[in-house]
């Protein structure tokens, strides 16, 4: 390749030229053009004359002599006019084998006579110092070719050796000679003639030329191997690059093989340096394409006079430099490439860290969005670096500290070294860091701890922030390229310039892009490495790459062409052509000392020459303000104002050392910090207080003293290297300060720490000093508009805009100003980000943006639409999305404004954007922004789009449903007559309102009505819920929808739905009466949940119950005892959760699996609300709250415990403050009652009959059986006291105290409330009375309560209560008072044998508790004692009366109350009668009676509810008395009678007290004497005591006298006027009898379940209604729990048949059996065997029961998934059969895995409902994606329902592959579910391992067979 690209680089004169090459200088060249443009005659002389010389033709014309004979070097002129002379000099120069030199015309330039001057002979004689050789060759010349003829040929020699250079006399010139001189020798560049080079003179094109390198230069040009070549600013680098690209390239072009094109890559930091050098190229390759053209071509060619636009290049788009945004879609065309390294760093991570690799998302996320304007922030440079985070480091950390160098040291070395690497995450850790050397790392040696503690900062800082910085970015390359392989194909040649910019980590990564070896070229200068974040040396790139290549070189030992490596050459280019020797040397002295103390840190190159020398720098030292101000050295000595020109340049250290100067001199020129000036250059440079502003002090400065030969004092630097390391980073910034300048170099500094310097530059001669008192140079020049213009175009290419302003203020170009200004702006705006506040920060942005769009305003074509772009970006980063759109569209960048114009929400906008330039958008933005545009409006029902979103109908629709845009969807649907699509949809959709009004629209559906009032239904069951007020609820749908239920067609509705609607209107509209019927309705209907709601209506509010009649409290009660029933049995339901119609009840939704919503605004939220704060059970919802099965169901079970406690104890409270419960005796007796507020129902006597008796029973078993299901619902309540005083008023309401109330004998159990269930539920209430009754605690009343429920007990338990009285500890023993003295015996005892009546003493056992109560004045009810009395003596006489001996009848005229007679016992068994015993009782009753009648002695007596009146004692006495008279009747026995007589004598004889009105019991005492006193001469009648008595009743309330006849005698025995009872046996008595209490104690028994409220036992739940009640069928999870009806009694007549008696007579030996001696019954009091057992499996199955309800909730679920898979295997077409035991096996739990995931698919879309709506436009992508992709997974999961649901016609076809293939399609659709279903996945295996996975067949191991014996057979 090296000799084809040296003939590529080799070009010929042009046509006709001679054997003399003719090479045109740079000025020769511009000469050129402007003579082809101005005159071109003149042109066509020029290029005659020229044509002569390379003919060789000399003559006297054109080969004068122009400098003296004595000064060196001949340079000629040639005469071409009268005035223009054309310049030249016989040259050698090399050929193009290199194997000779060959004299050549090198043309200086053409010009007239007066411009020519002095500057030759000084020309010549500086060529003459190359050596004598080189003056012979020069000199020399052949014979003629002819002898007749001038025309020589130019000479050839060989190679010339090297020689010494001469030195030369001094030249004596001016400044501005001496500039010439040296742009001659130096700037010049020299071109051949050709003749490409012809004819772009002859087409005026502004193109460029390949130029003569320097041997030097051409050397590495064409170099094989790979190179590094290094040299300081301006010795050619980047030449020596793109002259080696352009070879390649010709080569290519030229060969005649068919060979791939070459990869050749350009790299560089520099946008600016790309872009040029791309440019540059570009032109040479125009040039020489110019040569194929005829001059014809050449003639139609324009003229190319393109003003270059003020534009920043970095600005333009990525997208737009045509240049892939992939590295792997380059293609040859894009070769050779001009790139930055960004650029490509971007293209390389584009390719290799894919967006979709979980990995790499992070890091690729740093290095997209190339266009983005906001991407901009995450980028860490330096400026972000310095203005966002150095601040906010601490200070003392920071103190004393270059953020420059910090920065620096932490990308070059901490990030980006070698040793980076090979640490974790790519950073070194400070162990490493703190053991770098000093010398090779001198910068902050002795504060490394210090800067790792900022880098540690640093680093978490720019994590928060999510930024990055370019270490970053390359590691994450590296990290995927070291497990990837290179995308796309590798290039043959590399370039990268400026080596010294980049990271060394990045040199790693460019490598990797080569695949040739030798084709790395890299150039760069580490002196000059003043860009932060390098930290760079060529001999450390050096040994980084060898050992890359080593490594590489192991895996294979030859290269790709099989060849083996070769090591790099190193290049340096030493020749310094932008200044002059003066500088040049200075500024080397500079780099000697950096060499001298720290070599390590730069590379040892050989000494930088200058080709001209010039003037030395000056030092400018002495001054300060004391003695001369800056003006007279900066404005001159007059003091007039001297501006510095274009060229000229003042340096300081920073920001504010600028700001500081300006204050002192103002506006004085260009004044750059040391960072701006990079890579830039001026003639002059004033390098000010550079010493001052440094941070190192003298004492560090003074270690440069040790430069100075003979300096004693100088420090030591090997005793403390660390202490001077500093200095080395200050004299890298000094060489950049110094290399700035070409001509002139002034440093100013009045500073002591200057001196080392300046005395160790004095000692060498390399500067002037300047002192007060001397000449002083003068500074500023003037610059031409021109130059002004032009410098500020450079500034601003460097992106220092704020020296362009004043650059081009100078030039007087003000549109150039305004650009500027508005890219300073932008920069300002940029610096400010993370710094300033957010507000502060978009306001400076949108200044830039106005600024950029009024620049745009004035500016024409590409210019014009790149300061639209940047006002775009501004404004986007201002956060004014509109504004950015109008800019993007006015910068025809119409994607960005149709994608702004859509984030600002401008839709409108955003479609006639698409509308019209939607051919030119790429199509995938166009239809995502179609696609949006058409989310928006369809979304938003109220927005009109401007133009048609849809071409079709269909469309629409489609698209409607694939984004499940319902409501649009519906309108559309509607828009088209098609009502009941559109009302199921909004019905799918949750919008019952809309659905409804669709519905009835619908005229045409005759299922529309129905459907309509289903919706209305499901509605006001959701709002108006349990205990939900018509208040609550009223709100404006809720009004839509009553006026909706008002249009509904009744008569197309079903009786259930009106009533239902019915119920709704009447709650809603606040009529409640009507509840009453509908509840009625509802029940017998067996909708409970309704009837439980109209109940809840009646009962939530207060009534007062206080003043109910009898009558009205028990209907009160009744239909309260119905709602609390309800209540209770939700309460007992073990899931309520399962059950639609208490879910309907509470507004409670299923969600998805065990989990539940509680809507907002239902009776349950606001449960939750009240105790919401510490639980953690609930969860937040859009609608309410969400919990789990059980936690639900305990909120339900909490509240309705709670509702039912409150309700309950309301009515309890006002139940005991009734006077219904509690007849007034006096006002009964007497009929007037002066107590105020009387406490108990007054009533008249004639009201008192049977039926008002059993109402007072019921009302007092409605109460208790009310507070049962309390007590039930709270088993831990205290209730004792309650239920002590109900059973008293029970008491007291069946045995009042006067027999004209009534009497047990009343009693009928038909009108009792539930019959066995409410005797059961007092059963228990007495059992639990018995085991609380404390008779120390309840000391006073004692007696009474346990008198009471002994009654009670007998009466309505007799069979169980000897049981529970025997364990109750109240009969085991209690106080003193209550033991018998003599024997100690406990009379509790004797009254419970008494009660019981199973023992022969029970009668005596009675008599002796009395006379026991009595005698010792125990505390007692007189009422009650009053009962005991009856009760003993009835059992007394019955017994008496039943001795034979008295009558062969027993109790054959006996007279009698009925309630004596009830009780079986009493006529069973023998009972001893004593008459002693009697006597002795009749005395105390005697006592007793005297005691009331005189009101002395009666303390141990008291009354319910009242206290002792006259009238009270009045009427106990005459009960006392009429007990007396019955007795005495009864008993005919002298000795019995005797007693009652001298009672009633005493009675009659003794008046009653004063204060007595009219004791009625003095008419019965009066009428006893009047009818046994005997008249004369007889006997006293026999039943003279009858006929008092039968007076006395006569007419007062119940009568309750019966007269027992036996059956025998019937027709022979005395009439009374009472009834009469036949009966043949005894024991017929008490069934013969019309009350139905006797009944109930037999019956109790059998073995049917009465109703007892229990928590947690489904079997006891309550009816809600008496009377043959059907249990609720939405209620009860398990029916037959609420099946079975209640016991229905038979009635029993007076007289019974025999058939009855038949019946009986069993009967009475049951009872007779049923009657333990009563020592046996009450001896123990521990439970029995029996009993433990029994409780052992009530525990147990409990415990059964409660795991089971704690279970999960999916159980419950498959369950019945399963009952509805059984059900469809029932019928005919299955058979037995493997698919069906996969369809009752694995399959439900399969379809609840799918049901599970379709309903959190459901909340997810829930979640999305409405936020198209609600959310800012900005999320309408995401939003839409969402819900199509919802709305798909939702089709997909119905359709895989469709296909595995029981009933899918699919099971038919048994086909079990096609069950696996649902399988793994549930196992798809379940991993595409928003939610996480990871609590399903053991259902689902089951389902899997069940249907799909393959079973493993264990093969039988067969038995070994026994192998034939074949040795024994015959051959």
């Amino acid at each position: 390749m090296v000799q084809p690209m040296k003939a590529a680089l080799y070009f010929d004169n042009a046509d006709g030229f001679g054997e003399w090459r003719i090479l045109i200088s740079t000025e020769a060249y511009k000469n050129l053009r402007e003579f082809r443009r101005a005159d071109e005659k003149i042109f066509k002389i020029i290029v005659k004359k020229i044509k002569q010389l390379s003919n060789g033709h000399f003559s006297d014309d054109n080969h004068k002599r122009l400098n003296g004979p004595d000064a060196g070097i001949p340079i000629h002129e040639a005469k071409m006019t009268r005035d223009l002379r054309l310049v030249y000099q016989i040259d050698c120069v090399p050929d193009q084998d290199g194997k000779s030199e060959r004299q050549v015309i090198k043309v200086y330039g053409i010009y007239t006579h007066a411009q020519l001057g002095r500057i030759w002979d000084a020309l010549g004689s500086h060529l003459a110092c190359k050596g004598r050789e080189y003056r012979r060759r020069c000199i020399f010349r052949n014979r003629p070719v002819l002898s007749n003829d001038s025309v020589i040929l130019p000479a050839s020699f060989p190679p010339a050796e090297p020689e010494p250079e001469c030195s030369g006399r001094p030249l004596d010139l001016s400044d501005k000679d001496m500039d010439r001189l040296h742009s001659l020798l130096v700037l010049e560049k020299y071109v051949t003639f050709s003749q490409a080079f012809l004819h772009s003179l002859i087409a005026n094109q502004d193109v460029q030329h390949v130029f003569i390198l320097t041997p030097q230069e051409q050397k590495i040009v064409e170099c094989t191997t790979s190179c590094y070549v290094l040299g300081r600013s301006g010795t050619g680098k980047t030449t020596t690059m793109l002259f080696k690209i352009l070879g390649i390239q010709r080569a290519w072009e030229m060969s005649a093989i068919d060979m791939p094109k070459p990869r050749q890559i350009f790299v560089t930091k520099s946008r600016v340096l790309a872009t040029k050098v791309e440019e540059y190229f570009t032109k040479l390759l125009e040039s020489l394409a110019l040569a194929g053209y005829t001059l014809q071509e050449l003639a139609k060619m324009k003229a190319q006079n393109v003003q270059e636009g003020l534009v920043d290049l970095d600005d333009l788009p990525e997208s737009q430099m045509n240049i892939p945004m992939k590295y792997s879609e380059l293609e040859d065309k894009h070769f050779p490439l001009f790139v930055t390294f960004d650029r490509l760093a971007k293209m390389i991570a584009a390719d290799i860290l894919s967006k979709d690799a979980p990995e790499a998302r992070d890091s690729a996320g740093l290095f997209f969005n190339v266009d983005d304007a906001e991407a901009h922030d995450c980028f860490v440079t330096y400026d972000v670096f310095a203005n966002q985070y150095w601040p906010h480091f601490p200070q003392n950390l920071t103190k004393n500290l270059n953020s420059w160098l910090v920065f620096s040291e932490f990308m070059g070395i901490v990030k980006g070294s070698e040793h980076a690497l090979t640490c974790p995450e790519g950073v070194l850790d400070r162990p490493n860091y703190l053991r770098l050397p000093h010398r090779s790392n001198p910068n902050f040696a002795d504060q490394r701890g210090i800067l790792y503690d900022i880098f540690e900062i640093y680093t978490k800082t720019k994590s928060q922030r999510r930024h990055h910085d370019v270490a970053d970015r390359t590691h994450a390359i590296l990290k995927v390229l070291r497990s990837q392989r290179f995308p796309g194909q590798q290039i043959d040649y590399l370039y990268v310039d400026e080596a010294q910019d980049n990271l060394l980590i990045d040199a790693l990564f460019l490598r990797q892009l080569c695949r040739n070896p030798d084709g790395l070229f890299w150039a760069g200068d580490t002196a000059q490495t003043i860009s932060a974040g390098s930290s760079f040396r060529f001999d450390d790139l050096k040994a980084f790459l060898y050992r890359v290549e080593q490594q590489q070189q192991q895996n294979t030992s030859v290269n790709s062409t099989g060849t083996y490596l070769h090591q790099p050459t190193m290049f340096q280019l030493a020749i310094n052509y932008r200044s002059h020797g003066g500088i040049v040397n200075c500024a080397h002295s500079v780099i000697e000392l950096i060499t001298k103390f720290w070599p390590n840190t730069i590379d040892n190159l050989r000494p930088e020459k200058g080709v001209v020398d010039g003037l030395k720098p000056v030092f400018f030292t002495g001054w300060d303000k004391d003695t001369v101000r800056y003006e007279q050295f900066l404005f001159g000595a007059s003091g007039s104002h001297i501006e510095f020109g274009a060229q000229q340049c003042i340096l300081v250290r920073d920001d504010a050392a600028r700001q500081k100067l300006r204050e002192q001199v103002g506006d004085i020129g260009l004044i750059m910090t040391l960072y701006e000036s990079k890579g830039l250059e001026f003639n002059d440079v004033l390098l000010y207080n550079f010493f001052e502003d440094s941070v190192i002090d003298l004492s560090r400065w003074r270690i440069v003293l040790n430069g100075v030969e003979g300096q004693v004092h100088a420090p030591n630097f090997g005793r403390d290297e660390a202490r001077y390391a500093g200095v080395c980073s200050e004299l890298k910034l000094l060489y950049v300060g110094i290399t700035r300048a070409r001509k002139n170099m002034w440093i100013v500094d009045k500073s002591d720490k200057s001196d080392p310097m300046r005395i160790f530059w004095t000692s060498r001669n390399q500067v002037q000093n300047c002192t007060p008192g001397t000449d002083v140079p003068h500074l500023a020049v003037s610059s031409t508009p021109e130059e002004w213009a032009s410098f500020g175009r450079s500034l601003f290419s460097h992106k220092r805009y704020s020296q362009a302003i004043h650059c081009f203020e100078r030039a007087n170009l003000h549109r150039e100003v305004k650009v500027c200004e508005a890219y300073q702006l932008r920069e300002v705006a940029r610096s400010g980000v993370g710094v300033v506040l957010l507000s502060n920060q978009k306001r400076a942005f949108n200044v830039a943006a106005d600024a950029f769009a009024d620049c745009g305003a004035t500016a024409t074509g590409n210019q014009k639409l790149q300061y639209y772009r940047n006002s775009a970006d501004c404004y986007v980063r201002a956060g004014d999305d509109l504004k950015a759109a109008e800019a993007y569209l006015n910068a025809q960048e119409f994607e960005q404004a149709a994608k702004r114009y859509r984030k600002a929400g401008r839709f409108d906008k955003t479609l006639h954007v698409l509308n019209d330039h939607g051919m030119i958008i790429p199509e995938e933005t166009t239809a995502e922004l179609w696609t949006v545009c058409r989310l928006f409006y369809c979304s938003r029902n109220n927005t009109q789009a401007p133009l048609p979103l849809f071409p079709t109908f269909e469309k629409e629709l489609e698209f409607l449903e694939d984004y499940d845009l319902d409501y649009a969807r519906a309108s559309l649907l509607e828009s088209h007559s098609r009502y009941y699509e559109a009302a199921e949809l909004h019905l799918s959709e949750n919008r019952p309102l809309e659905a409804v009004r669709a519905f009835i629209k619908d005229n045409s559906n005759v299922d529309s009505t129905i459907r309509a009032a289903d919706t209305i239904l499901e509605y006001f069951w959701r709002k108006c819920s349990f205990r939900i007020t018509a208040k609550t609820v009223a709100d404006e749908p809720m009004r839509h929808f009553i006026a909706l239920a008002d249009q509904l067609e009744a008569n197309k509705l079903s009786p259930a739905t009106r009533d239902l609607v019915s119920m709704f209107q009447n709650i809603l509209r606040g009529n409640h009466e009507p509840l009453r019927n509908l509840a009625l309705d509802f029940h017998e209907h067996n909708n409970q949940p309704a009837a439980l709601l109209c109940l809840d209506h009646i009962f939530s509010r207060t009534t007062d119950i206080r003043t109910f009649a009898v009558d009205e409290m028990q209907r009160f009660l009744q239909q309260f005892h119905a709602y609390a029933r309800l209540l209770y049995l939700v309460l007992t339901i073990p899931d309520p959760m399962e059950h639609k119609g208490i879910q309907r009840l509470f507004s409670v939704v299923r969600l998805s699996g065990d989990e539940f919503l509680v809507s907002d605004g239902t009776f349950l939220h606001n449960c939750v609300m009240e105790i919401r704060q510490g639980i953690t059970w609930v969860s937040e919802h859009p609608s309410g709250y969400t919990a789990s099965r059980r936690n639900v169901t305990q909120l339900l079970q909490r509240s309705i415990r709670t509702i039912l406690k409150d309700k309950v104890s309301e009515v309890d409270a006002m139940c005991c403050k009734s006077p219904a419960f509690s007849q007034c005796l006096q006002f009964l007796i007497s009929g007037v009652c002066r107590r105020d507020n009387c406490p108990q129902e007054h009533v008249a006597v004639s009201k008192l009959d049977r039926l008002y008796y059993n109402n007072r029973v019921a009302i007092h078993i409605w109460q208790i059986l009310i507070l049962q299901f309390m007590y039930s619902a709270h088993p831990y309540i205290e209730r004792r006291n309650s239920m002590r005083d109900w059973l008293k008023h029970l008491y007291e309401a069946i045995n009042p105290p006067f027999f004209i109330q009534g009497s047990p004998a009343d009693l009928d159990m038909n009108l009792m409330p539930l019959r066995l269930d409410s005797m059961k539920v007092v059963t228990l209430w007495i059992r639990e009375s018995f085991y609380s009754l404390d008779p120390y605690y309840t000391h006073a009343e004692f007696l009474t309560v346990l008198m009471g429920i002994t009654s009670l007990s007998f009466a309505f338990d007799r069979h169980d209560a000897p049981a529970y009285i025997s364990r109750a500890k109240c009969t085991v023993s209690g106080p003193l008072e209550l033991s018998r003295r003599g024997d100690g015996r406990y009379m509790v005892r004797d009254l419970l044998s008494s009660y019981q009546g199973a023992t022969r003493s029970s009668i005596s056992s009675g008599i002796l508790y009395l006379l026991h109560v009595l005698d010792n004045r125990l505390y007692v009810n007189l009422s009650v004692l009053c009962d005991c009395i009856e009760d003993i003596c009835s059992a007394f006489v019955i017994k008496y009366r039943m001795d034979p001996d008295f009558n062969k009848f027993p109790l054959h005229d006996v007279v009698l109350p009925c309630n004596w007679l009830l009780f079986p016992h009493k006529f069973t068994a023998e009972k001893e009668t004593k008459l002693i015993l009697m006597g002795n009782l009749l005395d105390e009753i005697a006592r007793l009676v005297e005691a009331l009648r005189v009101e002395a002695g009666m303390e141990f007596l008291w009354l319910n509810h009242t206290k002792f009146t006259p009238i009270l004692r009045n009427v106990f006495i005459s009960r006392i008395c009429r007990v007396l008279c019955l007795i005495a009747h009864n008993i005919r026995n002298r000795f019995m009678r005797e007693k009652v007589d001298k009672i009633i004598l005493f009675l009659h004889k003794n008046i009653p007290p004063s204060n007595w009105r009219t004791a009625n019991y003095r008419k019965l005492v009066d009428d006893v004497v009047r009818y046994m006193t005997p008249l004369p001469g007889r006997a006293p009648p026999s039943d003279g005591y009858l006929r008092a008595l039968l007076a006395f009743d006569n007419n007062k309330g119940v009568s309750n006298l019966v007269h027992l006849v036996h059956k025998t005698i019937n027709q022979h025995t005395r009439v009374y006027i009472v009834r009469r009872l036949v009966y043949e046996k005894i024991t017929e008595i008490p069934y013969l009898l019309s009350s139905y209490a006797v009944i109930t104690q037999s019956t109790l028994r059998v073995e049917a379940q009465a109703f007892v409220p229990r928590v947690g036992h489904s079997k006891d739940r309550p009816e809600v209604m008496q009377h043959d009640e059907k249990e609720i069928t939405e209620l009860q999870p398990q029916p037959q729990e609420f099946e079975g009806e209640e016991e229905r009694e038979e009635d029993v007549t007076v007289n019974a048949d025999a058939e009855t008696r038949d019946a009986l007579e069993p009967l009475d030996e049951a009872v007779t059996s049923l009657a333990p001696d009563l020592d046996e019954s009450l001896r123990s009091n521990g439970p029995s065997v029996e009993e433990e057992e029994a409780a052992c499996q009530i525990q147990n199955a409990y415990r059964r029961y409660v795991g089971r309800r704690s279970s999960r909730a999916v159980n419950a679920e498959i369950d019945v998934t399963f009952m509805t898979c059984l059900k469809e295997t029932q019928s005919s077409e299955w058979r037995p059969g493997y698919y069906r035991c996969l369809f009752l096996g694995p399959l439900p739990h399969l379809l609840v895995c799918l049901e599970r995931g379709i309903a959190l698919t459901r909340a997810a879309k829930a979640k999305t409902k409405g936020l198209l709506n609600k959310e800012s436009h900005e999320k309408l992508e995401e939003l839409g994606k969402q819900r199509s992709e919802i709305a798909t997974l939702l089709k997909k999961g119905s359709k895989l329902r469709r296909q595995l649901e029981p009933s899918s016609p699919a099971h038919r076809a048994r086909d079990i592959d096609a069950l696996k293939c649902g399988v793994l399609e549930v196992k798809e659709f379940m991993q595409r579910v928003p939610s996480n279903m990871q609590d399903m996945q053991s259902e689902f295996q089951m389902a899997y391992k069940g249907i799909v996975a393959e079973k493993k067949v264990h093969a039988r191991k067969e038995k070994e067979r026994p192998t034939l014996n074949v040795e024994d057979i015959d051959g």
